[in-house]
């Protein structure tokens, strides 16, 4: 298999290229510092793998897959990153990559995720795959705690938010404004709150008012 390397890390480009050369069955066709070494190269040969950097001196990683891949569907781009921040992983798998490693990635799962991608999957090295179980977990979880608010007292906390008093929200409403403070000691109670400051934190914070 043919594997290239883009990272404006040296350093980084010949650690993988020596651990890789043994392989008889992989051949490193490339190592390029920049986005724009990058498209030169590939303009007259395209390598099978391309082992992609994030964090790159002219154009970011995340951008530079997304216009490769344009080019050339057939390309197979693995991230190569030190951030294991899960926005970074979910943005540039949003933009075509097949995986993404850390740069502490070992010989045996490199080759692991080589052969992975060129099967037509997708690889996650594990500890990447575990912070994305888990924050899909938690939102999961938030989501169901959710508290169920009926459609006036989603009218009532959205008046809140933009501090509107109570007579103001009671016209605007068209209610009294005893009904005002009736549906606001009702959210407070259901959401937990202490007062009206803390009603508009945690209708932001849960987002309640977004459909």
């Amino acid at each position: 298999m043919k594997v290239a390397i883009t990272d404006d890390h040296l350093l980084v480009m010949q650690g993988i290229e020596s651990m890789l050369q043994n392989e008889s069955s992989i051949h490193i066709t490339g190592k390029y510092p920049s986005a724009e070494k990058t498209l030169e190269a590939l303009a007259t040969d395209v390598p099978d793998i391309l082992l992609l950097d994030i964090n790159l001196p002219d154009i970011n990683g995340i951008d530079l897959c997304k216009q490769l891949l344009g080019l050339y569907s057939d390309l197979k781009i693995i991230a190569l990153s030190s951030h294991d921040d899960t926005n970074f992983v979910k943005r540039i798998l949003k933009n075509g990559a097949c995986g993404y490693l850390l740069k502490n990635t070992s010989k045996e799962e490199l080759i692991e995720a080589f052969e992975t991608v060129l099967d037509g999957e997708q690889y996650l090295q594990a500890t990447i795959q575990k912070k994305l179980l888990n924050q899909s977990l938690g939102t999961q979880k938030r989501n169901t705690l959710k508290p169920k608010l009926t459609r006036r007292e989603k009218e009532v906390l959205a008046a809140i938010c933009e501090e509107m008093t109570t007579q103001e929200i009671a016209d605007q409403l068209f209610i009294s404004p005893k009904t005002v403070e009736t549906h606001r000691m009702n959210l407070i109670s259901k959401l937990g709150a202490r007062n009206s400051v803390g009603l508009a934190r945690i209708a932001i914070e849960q987002e309640l008012l977004i459909e």
